[in-house]
């Protein structure tokens, strides 16, 4: 279980110089300034829709961004989260990487039901699987299986998960 990202070799100039032939200017700062308003409001219905409505990230019901969570600014269309998930403060999810010679855009997927711990940093192309735990100030750099409990940098498995089904039976009732 690895990454899965497309990759854009760059010539002459690191990809970083190259950014806003990926992505608008106008399109980072509206994602900037939304982004900014979400990761300081403590209302998590307004959060939402702020992500929903103007970044076009699919959230399922439920779901709560703490304080100061940080979504990609230039693709968080490319994010989505699933139901009755929580994202602990100050996490940053990112859907790009710019490197010396290529940049590489992934979809993150974060299942249903996960915990994310605090100061946590997900990698571009990785899928957190339903019901899977993410302790703090972890480097997600891979696949978590639904139900795994995880943590590190880099990320290790603390304990594997089981089927889909398990880690739903381990959930607390609403």
């Amino acid at each position: 279980m690895g990454r899965n990202t497309e990759r854009y070799p760059v010539r002459k100039d690191n990809s970083l110089w190259h950014i806003y032939k990926t992505v608008s200017f106008w399109k980072v700062v509206k994602n900037f300034a939304v982004i900014q308003a979400a990761r300081y409001t403590p209302f998590l219905p307004l959060k939402i829709r702020l992500y929903r409505t103007f970044l076009r990230m699919e959230v399922g019901d439920k779901t709560a961004f703490a304080l100061m969570v940080f979504p990609d600014v230039m693709f968080p269309e490319r994010i989505s989260v699933g139901k009755n998930s929580v994202i602990g403060f100050n996490t940053t999810i990112l859907a790009h990487e710019y490197l010396i010679d290529e940049y590489r855009i992934g979809d993150v997927t974060i299942g249903d039901n996960v915990m994310i711990g605090a100061n946590t940093t997900i990698l571009p192309g990785v899928t957190i699987g339903d019901g899977a735990i993410v302790s703090a100030a972890t480097l997600v750099h891979k696949d978590v299986p639904p139900g795994a409990f995880v943590g590190g940098n880099p990320m290790t498995v603390i304990r594997p998960g089981g089927s889909a089904s398990d880690s739903k039976r381990n959930q607390r009732d609403d």
